[in-house]
């Protein structure tokens, strides 16, 4: 019985669980394979994976190695698979960065020298 309820307790996690490409990293949904050919072929993927960004902020990138580093253009299906994925995938996550540290907890200013 008590492994049971160690189960039941797990269902919820279990659903939350999203199933990755093991050579990628990458999260297994619509687009995966297309974000793994285009943006593979230049970097690795756990540039892709390590960010986060919206789906304008996620264009805005894709415009810039367009200029910038000779990303090719993608047909406007591609295009939108590509970033329908990222920015459902790989979103903005608030209070991303540690909080500013309290006043209270810095070092006090060093005196100048004389």
């Amino acid at each position: 019985m008590k492994h049971v309820a160690i189960c039941f307790l797990l269902l919820p996690l279990l659903a939350l669980a999203v199933e990755t490409d093991e050579a990628t990293g990458l999260i297994k949904s619509p687009g995966w394979e297309q974000v793994r050919i285009h943006c593979g072929g230049c970097h690795s993927h756990a540039l892709v994976t390590s960010q986060r960004a919206d789906r304008q902020t996620w264009l805005d990138m894709i415009r810039w190695m367009q200029a910038t580093q000779n990303l090719w253009h993608f047909e406007p299906a591609t295009e939108a698979a590509i970033l329908d994925y990222l920015a459902e995938n790989y979103p903005p996550v608030p209070n991303r960065r540690r909080a500013p540290i309290p006043a209270s907890l810095m070092p006090k200013a060093a005196k100048p020298l004389q």
